[in-house]
């Protein structure tokens, strides 16, 4: 039976406030350009994919972001992951080892090992890889503030088992102006932090050519409340920072470029994020030409990881998230991601559980072995609606960027205030809607059951692990060589208060069991903290 009242109240609006008509026809793309506007996939402007057969020739890469309780727990999801057909790793870190801390440090107590694995030292990181070869999976890891020392600790253990560095493949996330901008976990002030980002850069162009050295996240800025043409131009602003940090340094826009790679959400929208998918490839070939004058494809081509959306979950019958991420990794995979990672249903409760991570896993495997839509490539284009809204979020995003030039770039705009206030603009703009059901969200303010409260247990954390790890890493310290680590660190200082790249220094005190919270440290007295 249709609701008259519901239907008269019902805003036909995308997520982004883009006004949906009520039927879609050739009128809509009265001058479009198929030529200029999508070209063929695998050529620009890439707004139908970056690779010429889709994922014909290989499914996207399937990760499972994982960690928690302590380095041994970790691994266990791990190879529990990787033996029931997860192709790549994606490492969750508690919030001590985002920040810089270690373990035993005071400020590190009741934190460790709740949001993710703890990682301290080489012998940490060796305990998160056993039995996983690190030549033979590829590797996210999801940390900026400290991501170089994350990056240094992986290659080291790759390196002492033999593994030939350039042929390591993975991601570190190392997107530190989001982390101003939307969630929080920086260390250092913005200049020594654009500093580590493009020593990162220059680094791995020399010993990991095959690593991805930033993944330029719009994940976190969407999870904060902006919309999707928001979190299409503040991460593309993003990127175009990161570019312009790298040429002062020195470095050649088509030798750095071919690297960046970027990381989007996933929400409910489903045509929407289709079209956002592809006009943010669209976006960043089109900056990438014509702003830095690239000539190298690879340059151009936005490759990009999508994580569905953990804002858009809920406690109440979680059983229903299923749904969700189902729709959300259906819009990556239509709008041609390279790799996805599926909430699993009870996140919105605390961390998934071995069986709540298997089904996530499973729902991407039927979505490329059962639903057909990995047949073909870009199987919605010429869509009327698809194309329409393309176009749309493409020209407000750029809409957006030439704004924020105008403020004078995306660190003076973000100094400002200008994304953060946006965002919650915008936040506030959901919120209010879901309290005036001018929009439903299933079983909170619409389709609610009786036995809601009934939920699901979430995953236990050993109160012991905090205390196991604290003794691990104190016992780190007591058997190294203390005048090499000192020795270690005063050259980490000296290269930090020059122009010295502070990777090699960095990978020097690995070597020599300092700590993550010791690096960090020896790095806060020379640069300080960023205090907003």
């Amino acid at each position: 039976m249709s609701d008259p009242e519901r239907a008269e109240a019902r805003p036909y609006r995308s997520t982004s406030g883009i006004e949906i008509k009520p039927v879609y026809g050739p009128s809509e793309l009265d001058g479009f350009d198929p030529e200029q506007q999508l070209g063929q996939p695998g050529g620009f402007p890439y707004t139908r994919g970056v690779h010429p057969d889709g994922y014909r020739g290989r499914p996207w890469t399937m990760r499972q972001y994982a960690g928690f309780g302590s380095a041994e727990e970790t691994n266990r999801r791990f190879r529990y992951l990787l033996e029931r057909g997860q192709t790549g790793l994606s490492v969750a870190f508690d919030l001590p080892t985002q920040m810089g801390y270690d373990s035993d440090d005071p400020m590190a107590a009741g934190e460790v090992g709740r949001t993710g694995v703890p990682i301290d030292s080489v012998a940490d990181m060796e305990i998160l890889l056993d039995g996983i070869d690190p030549a033979e999976v590829s590797t996210s890891m999801t940390i900026n503030a400290t991501a170089a020392i994350l990056l240094v600790l992986y290659e080291t253990v790759a390196r002492r088992r033999g593994a030939d560095p350039h042929q390591l493949r993975g991601t570190v996330q190392n997107d530190i102006l989001k982390e101003y901008i939307a969630r929080g976990t920086y260390i250092y002030p913005p200049e020594p932090s654009m500093r580590l980002v493009t020593d990162l850069f220059a680094y791995c162009r020399a010993e990991l050519p095959q690593w991805n050295t930033i993944s330029i996240s719009g994940y976190h800025i969407r999870e904060a409340g902006s919309t999707a043409v928001q979190e299409v131009a503040f991460t593309v602003a993003n990127a175009i920072a990161y570019a312009d940090a790298a040429l002062r340094a020195g470095l050649a826009f088509d030798d750095f470029a071919p690297r960046l790679s970027f990381f989007f959400a996933a929400h409910n929208d489903l045509l929407e994020e289709v079209a956002k998918f592809r006009a943010a490839r669209r976006v960043w070939a089109t900056i990438a030409r014509d702003r830095f004058g690239s000539t190298d494809p690879r340059s151009m081509a936005m490759r990009f990881h999508v994580q569905t959306g953990g804002s858009t979950l809920t406690a109440q019958q979680p059983d229903v998230n299923v749904v969700r991420t189902t729709v959300q990794a259906l819009s990556a995979v239509l709008g041609g991601t390279q790799s996805l990672h599926t909430n699993a249903l009870d996140e919105a409760l605390g961390l998934p559980t071995p069986a709540t991570a298997r089904l996530a896993l499973r729902t991407q495997q039927v979505l490329y072995n059962e639903s057909g839509v990995a047949a073909t490539v870009d199987p919605l284009a010429g869509s009327y609606y698809v194309e329409s809204l393309t176009d749309e979020i493409f020209e407000r995003a750029m809409a957006e960027l030439e704004h924020i030039d105008e403020l004078g770039g995306t660190l003076t705009a973000l100094a400002g205030g200008y994304q953060q206030d946006a965002i919650g603009d915008a936040a506030y703009e959901v919120q209010r809607a879901v309290e005036s059901d001018e929009r439903i969200i299933v079983g909170v303010n619409r389709f609610t059951d009786e036995g809601d409260e009934q939920r699901p247990q979430a995953q236990v954390i050993d109160p012991e692990l905090e205390a196991q790890q604290v003794e691990r890493t104190r016992a780190v310290r007591e058997r190294r060589d203390q005048a090499a680590a000192d020795a270690a660190i005063r050259a980490l200082e000296a290269a930090a208060a020059g122009t010295e790249n502070v990777l090699p220094r960095i990978r020097a005190c690995v070597e020599v069991d300092v700590t993550l919270g010791e690096i960090s440290h020896s790095l806060r007295r020379v640069w300080g903290e960023h205090r907003p």
